[in-house]
């Protein structure tokens, strides 16, 4: 910390002696002292006019031996930068037992290099109630180490509502992790302090993001204003993809459950966090951080002009976060530019978030050259994208490591690419060792593999936690793979949750699991909503068949979840929806449903669907479903043709489809296609 801030803040002008307190010079000099004031001849030609009619007056004054002039004059003369024409006046009026000479004259000094015998003076003045000199004082005892007595002097001006004081004893007690700090940087900024608004502000908005934390808000991500709320938006070629396949790795599969293939990370980006409300009308620790900051950026403070932004977007009101993203960009910062850039890109201006985009990453913000990467990437500008990450990397942001070995992975660059995530991950990124743990699977390297998703485990990475579950399930280590799987789903992976559920519906433990199909059917799984909907429909009566005159009963919780899963492919829970919509007699929507599972391949849908098309009188249509599902192994579907063929008196036909019954069951369908065959035979050979 440079001792010697605006030298205009410490120029005083006051007295020693009560008796000229309140007279004309006191006032004048009052203004002179007044914080953030321009310095002497500093302003336009009107202050430069009036500059120099008061310093002729108080010359004149002072010649005749006024005291007050003479002070006045030594501050003009001293912010106006001429030292040898101050110091005869300061001098003299300090003789006379003026404070605010006297706290000139240690100013004059200071600048001088004799700090000693300025500290002497602003000993004085500030002896005689002095909070300019006190102020002085204080950072002068700081600057040489002596905390005690800079504490001592910072305070005695800080208790004089000195606010230079105020701010510079919140700093010295900030430096110790005092509680106190708060206070004085409080006090500062309520007297217009913008530095003091700013820091009380960030210091506000720590303590939110503790409050939440300590509120099990997992969802509330605070503090991230510090990398201009949005931190990157890498992407791979054509990318945009939430989970990076790994491609021809394929995970185990759950009891019963699909294939899960592992997940090698997707680029990082920032989580938007949502703005504590005050309740009952009071402000909350967040509403009153952003108003501090907007005190400070009304004031020119750039970065505080930043955080606000990123409030102010994070509660929706994206146009006045707009306002001072802008604010600060102009100003110079590239944090602000970048932020801006992806507010304009998620309204749709690309090309104008292009431009901040480029102003940021010029100005070196790694988060900007990552986003610039990504764009290109999706227009496919290989070539280009490379360029900025490796200018995201040249900058610091490790991410443009990350980014390359995604961009290198999309191309099939495998040695590149594994290059490019070790970097990352021996920089600590987590994703990227859990990609490059990923590469190394793929080329048959588990052992190799296995630190890497350990470590990104360990730092956070919820895909490496999903992976190092893989990992142990192959090795048919379900208890360890468990452990990595609850931990994931506990983070929020849809997948993870997935397999707790299955293996709780394993154990037995129904009402954990159900806790689990919950969370991974709310997230997108398919297979979760079928599984959820299969336990919820196990507890419901059989439903008996609809009477005549009574109105369609309403669709269950259970038929829900059905539906969600047939609306995203599920065959197994089409086929489903299609039988309760049945059994409550609305076969149109059976008839969709089990046509959808069967032109999906299943072959329980397409029997169905021959069911109901041979009760609508079409056994032509219903033959060719039913053939298609005898074909896919489905023994009813064969025992039905061979029943048909008997009608039609193609007894051949019917022998051949009593055999394929008989071979594929259940053990009553091939009972019945048993007996329907040496019938067939006799008739034959009769």
């Amino acid at each position: 910390m440079e001792f010697m801030g605006d030298r205009a803040t410490l120029l005083e002008t006051g007295r020693f002696v009560q008796r000229h307190a309140g007279d004309v010079a006191d006032a004048t000099s009052s203004a002179v002292a007044a914080d953030n004031v321009d310095g002497a001849g500093g302003g336009g030609s009107a202050d430069s006019v009036e500059t120099a009619g008061a310093e002729a007056r108080h010359r004149r004054a002072a010649e005749s031996g006024d005291t007050a002039s003479m002070s006045v004059l030594g501050a003009l003369l001293l912010r106006g930068g001429d030292l040898d024409g101050a110091e005869p006046y300061l001098r003299a009026a300090t003789a006379e037992g003026d404070r605010a000479a006297a706290n000139n004259l240690g100013v004059l000094l200071h600048q001088r290099g004799y700090a000693d015998e300025a500290a002497g003076w602003w000993r004085i003045a500030a002896v005689a109630g002095s909070a300019a000199a006190a102020h002085a004082l204080g950072r002068h005892f700081r600057e040489r180490g002596d905390e005690p007595a800079a504490e001592y002097w910072l305070r005695q001006s800080a208790e004089q509502g000195h606010a230079l004081g105020a701010y510079a004893l919140a700093d010295l007690l900030e430096h110790r992790s005092d509680v106190g700090a708060e206070r004085w940087l409080r006090a500062a900024a309520e007297q217009g302090h913008r530095e003091a608004a700013y820091r009380l502000a960030r210091a506000l908005e720590r303590r939110a993001a503790e409050e939440a934390r300590a509120g099990g808000d997992v969802g509330l991500v605070l503090g991230r204003t510090e990398n201009a709320a949005r931190v990157q938006a890498q992407g791979r070629a054509g990318g945009g993809d939430a989970v990076l396949a790994a491609g021809a790795v394929s995970g185990t599969s759950g009891a019963g459950g699909g294939a899960i293939g592992l997940a090698a990370g997707a680029p990082a980006s920032a989580v938007p966090a949502p703005v504590a409300g005050g309740e009952g009308g009071e402000l909350s620790v967040l509403d009153e951080a952003a108003q501090w900051y907007q005190q400070a950026a009304a004031r020119g403070h750039r970065r505080a002009a930043l955080h606000l932004g990123a409030i102010l977007e994070k509660r929706g009101e994206l146009k006045e976060a707009g306002r001072w993203y802008l604010t600060s960009a102009k100003d110079g910062e590239a944090r602000a530019a970048c932020a801006l850039g992806f507010l304009l890109r998620d309204a749709g201006d690309e090309e104008s978030a292009a431009v901040w985009w480029l102003r940021a990453a010029q100005d070196g913000d790694g988060n900007a050259a990552n986003a610039l990467g990504a764009l290109h990437a999706a227009r496919g500008e290989q070539q280009t994208a490379e360029r900025w990450y490796r200018a995201a990397m040249d900058a610091g942001d490790v991410n443009g490591a990350y980014n390359l070995g995604l961009l290198c992975a999309a191309q099939d660059r495998t040695p590149q690419a594994e290059q490019w995530y070790r970097r990352a991950a021996y920089a600590g990124h987590r994703e990227a060792a859990n990609a490059l743990a990923v590469l190394l699977l793929q080329a048959g390297d588990a052992t190799g593999a296995e630190p890497w998703f350990s470590k990104a485990a360990e730092a956070g990475s919820v895909d490496a936690a999903f992976n190092l579950g893989i990992l142990y399930v192959g090795r048919d280590d379900d208890r360890t793979a468990l452990s990595w799987y609850e931990r994931a789903a506990a983070a929020g992976h849809t997948e993870a949750a997935l397999q707790v559920g299955i293996a709780l519906l394993r154990d037995g433990d129904e009402q954990a699991a159900e806790r689990h199909l919950r969370c991974a059917a709310g997230g997108g799984s398919a297979e979760a909503a079928f599984r959820l909907a299969t336990v919820l429909d196990s507890r419901q009566p059989p439903p008996g068949p609809p009477a005549l005159g009574e109105p369609m009963a309403e669709k269950s919780e259970c038929e829900e979840w059905y539906e969600r899963a047939a609306e995203q492919g599920h065959r197994r829970a089409q086929v489903r929806v299609g039988m309760l919509a049945a059994t409550r007699g609305d076969m149109a929507d059976a008839a969709r449903w089990y046509r959808e599972a069967a032109e999906a391949g299943s072959r329980n849908g397409a029997f169905n669907l021959g069911l109901l098309l041979a009760r609508e009188g079409n056994e032509r249509e219903a033959a060719l479903w039913w053939a298609r599902a005898a074909r896919a192994g489905h023994g009813r579907a064969a025992l039905r043709l061979a029943l048909l063929a008997a009608r039609r008196g193609e007894l051949t036909e019917g022998q051949r489809w009593c055999a394929r019954a008989v071979e594929l069951g259940p053990a009553e369908v091939a009972e019945r296609a048993a007996r329907l065959r040496d019938a067939l035979h006799q008739e034959l050979t009769a």
